[in-house]
């Protein structure tokens, strides 16, 4: 069954107030900005709460953990949560090779190692869900509960992989600031959230020196014979057992809702919602929803 949730209307009272900064989202919270080592791997954590429970955010290609500011305060008060840039991204080491599916699994698998985390629920947006679903099928003793943000994985389309690519190698190597904003303009039903802070932020990123290279090796899942390989199977979603939310939207430019809730039908355990009125970042573009439905879910199944 589909559910579709109406975004937030007009006089709702939010929970968090309109921000136009990102990191006023976390201002009036405590929260621990650093870096661990996983297995050699120097990968950049945001971390708050203190929850019995462990929750770790995975965002989507060519992202960085700041994807889920608007996210962390209203989820610490009940675990302690982790949102990560994943291997090859953001501010994390960029090793010299493309990266595939696997390579994303087994970076979270060393971070759980080495964070000592016998179990955790996860929650992964885009590329970030295609983690998380094939995490979960391959480590599934690993998982409490999961959730798939439009989830990247399900099909192959060579006009989104297309787009998304140019625009992404584009924002790297282009200098100017609206290059950048063009490729988050791409994920949003409406451009107009894209606030300044939230371009300084990942022009921050797109400006490393070894970001050029690292984006043709993230990039490596839109060449069609390789995101082929790598694309999720009806087996391995048949073998997820965590309790599973699959979060799709009325507007996601890279899959319809068609195709969540057929990822939905091949996991056992799940239940899927649809978010109106978002396109690709749901989490940002309409957070007090997000929120108390990603919460609730946790905490209650």
């Amino acid at each position: 069954m589909t559910q579709t949730l109406p975004s937030s209307p007009a006089s709702h009272v939010p929970v968090q107030p309109e921000l136009r900064s990102l990191w006023s989202a976390v201002a009036g919270g405590e929260f621990k900005l650093h870096y661990i080592d996983v297995k050699g791997v120097k990968t950049r954590v945001l971390e708050s709460g203190q929850g019995p429970d462990t929750l770790i955010f995975l965002h989507g290609i060519a992202g960085h953990l700041e994807a889920y500011m608007r996210n962390i305060l209203p989820h610490a008060a009940h675990f302690r949560v982790l949102a990560i840039d994943m291997l090859g991204h953001g501010f994390t080491d960029k090793p010299a090779r493309d990266y595939q599916v696997s390579d994303y699994v087994e970076h979270l698998h060393d971070l759980l190692d080495t964070l000592g985390l016998d179990s955790v629920h996860l929650s992964g947006e885009s590329l970030g869900g295609w983690v998380a679903a094939r995490f979960a099928a391959k480590y599934p003793g690993k998982i409490k509960r999961l959730v798939l943000n439009t989830a990247g994985g399900m099909i192959a389309d060579p006009k989104v992989m297309e787009r998304l690519r140019t625009l992404s190698l584009n924002a790297v190597q282009n200098p100017e600031r609206e290059a950048t904003r063009k490729r988050l303009e791409f994920l949003m039903e409406d451009p107009s959230i894209v606030t300044e802070d939230l371009v300084e932020s990942r022009f921050a990123v797109y400006r490393l020196p070894d970001m050029p290279p690292a984006m043709a090796s993230i990039m490596c899942l839109q060449d069609m014979e390789i995101r082929l390989k790598n694309l999720l199977t009806d087996d391995e979603l048949g073998r997820i057992e965590a309790e599973t939310l699959v979060l799709w939207t009325t507007h996601d430019p890279t899959a319809p809702v068609s195709v969540g809730e057929r990822l939905a039908s091949l996991v056992k355990r799940s239940r899927m919602v649809v978010m109106e009125n978002c396109g690709h970042w749901p989490q940002y573009e309409d957070p007090d929803t997000f929120n108390t439905l990603h919460i609730d879910f946790l905490l209650n199944g």
